[in-house]
């Protein structure tokens, strides 16, 4: 995949709030885990295809920089996988309040169909574009650099909210005419009533 095929949801920008006022340096600069040289080589690949797509890029020398989340690589059956740490900066973000549905609810209610389609936005929360506030916010710390996310990245705290607060206004009319069903980045439509 590369730049141009991600797309850009641009109506609706990612902002994060904090509930602290800065400097954020004590609270929020955090430095690099340590790593060696197998996780070093799958990190920078990610880094990379990251960049490639427009969701990351490189943080300059002379940027001001006060917060740095640190990344990890995880492994989960030989496939690795860029893990960021954003729990300090999840513990300052003022949460945005968006309901999400019961999978209860959601079930009942497709209990009814007589046939149901499912989708999987690929790609979704990339798609999403940031503020130039939460660029900031949003900085990673590796051994070999720093980068500025220019995208939503999975893992901070408001993503399903924003995302499913967004769908839920794309959508505003289908779902209130009952055959359609979101939760988060799945989209459900379903024949005679749900």
């Amino acid at each position: 995949m590369d730049k141009e095929s991600l797309g850009a949801i641009i109506a609706s920008e990612v902002e994060i709030i904090l509930n602290v006022e800065k400097p954020y340096l004590h609270l929020l600069r955090r430095p690099a885990y340590p790593d060696n040289p197998s996780t070093r080589e799958s990190l920078e690949v990610h880094i990379k295809e990251l960049m490639d797509l427009g969701v990351l890029r490189n943080v300059v020398h002379n940027e001001q920089v006060e917060v740095t989340t640190p990344v990890i690589i995880a492994w989960h059956h030989g496939r690795s996988r860029m893990v960021k740490d954003f729990r300090a900066l999840d513990t300052y973000t003022i949460p945005e309040r968006y309901p999400i549905h019961r999978i209860h609810e959601t079930l009942t209610k497709l209990s009814q169909a007589k046939s149901i389609t499912a989708m999987d936005a690929l790609n979704s929360f990339p798609q999403n574009v940031l503020t130039n506030n939460a660029k900031k916010l949003l900085r990673i710390i590796v051994p070999c650099g720093m980068h500025e996310y220019l995208r939503m990245p999975f893992g901070i705290k408001n993503t399903p909210s924003h995302y499913q607060k967004m769908l839920n206004t794309i959508f505003l009319e289908e779902l209130a005419e009952g055959w359609l069903i979101i939760y988060i980045d799945n989209i459900i439509v379903c024949s005679e009533t749900c």
